[in-house]
């Protein structure tokens, strides 16, 4: 049976995700002893609070920012490494959104964002795009080196073992979904989820792939396999808010 959803290509996000992201990352950034800043990050008190149109966009704003904190050493290396930082023509204020682009840029393997933003696009986004694209090269090279310095084959790898432990134990736990049943009754979610290609089965022990179970205790938390997150996050049930991951 041909499944009707496909995998999500990493084609980038709007500017407003990225700005919204650089805001997050920098009130959560590590700071580092003054005698070890090499990368700085502008006064905080200077950025305002990120502001959200959807709980779809503030999910994936946490995602990336929380995705760059986990990699700012190496970001910052990278950036360093490849003498795309300092820059004088970027201000410290924006430090920020160059590293999370710079995960970003690289998570996609340097390749040049698909999704463009033609009605609202953000001067700071455009600025800073085109100043890393001008510097692939240079970061791709800055990358390998620090890949092969640690002897990995993946920048998940350069992580601490404390860290992948840590992330594979979580990746293996379900997803617990909550039916937001404003919007959405259970019976229409059961039909959707069915168009879709999802099973619903009796138990969490009898989930596997694209599978999903009604919590026991619950009627209106959905339960999947975590293999799947991602697929399911970019369903219209979530962007629409009718799911909600809990």
């Amino acid at each position: 049976k041909k499944r009707t959803m496909t995998l999500i290509e990493k084609n980038g996000y709007h500017d407003s995700i990225y700005i919204n992201a650089a805001k997050i990352f920098q009130g959560i950034h590590t700071e580092k002893p003054k005698d070890r800043i090499l990368v700085r990050y502008g006064d905080e008190s200077l950025i305002p609070m990120p502001t959200f149109k959807d709980e779809y966009s503030q999910r994936v704003c946490y995602e990336l920012a929380f995705s760059a904190l986990k990699y700012q050493d190496l970001l910052e290396e990278i950036l360093l490494d490849s003498c795309a930082y300092p820059c004088h023509s970027i201000p410290d204020e924006l430090t920020s959104l160059l590293v999370v682009m710079l995960y970003d840029l690289q998570d996609r393997k340097f390749q040049a964002r698909e999704i463009l933003d033609k009605n609202e696009p953000v001067a700071e986004v455009q600025e800073i795009e085109r100043y890393l694209y001008s510097f692939k090269t240079k970061l791709a090279g800055a990358l390998a080196r620090c890949r092969i310095k640690h002897n990995a084959l993946s920048i998940q790898s350069i992580l601490p073992e404390s860290v992948r432990k840590q992330e594979q134990r979580a990746s293996a736990l379900p997803l617990f979904v909550w039916v937001n049943t404003f919007k959405i009754s259970l019976q229409d979610v059961f039909s959707d989820l069915k168009k879709k290609g999802f099973t619903r089965v009796e138990s969490v022990s009898d989930l596997d792939h694209y599978m999903y179970c009604v919590d026991q205790h619950c009627s209106d938390v959905l339960i999947f396999p975590s293999s799947h997150k991602e697929e399911l996050l970019n369903l219209d049930l979530f962007t629409d808010c009718k799911l909600l991951l809990q």
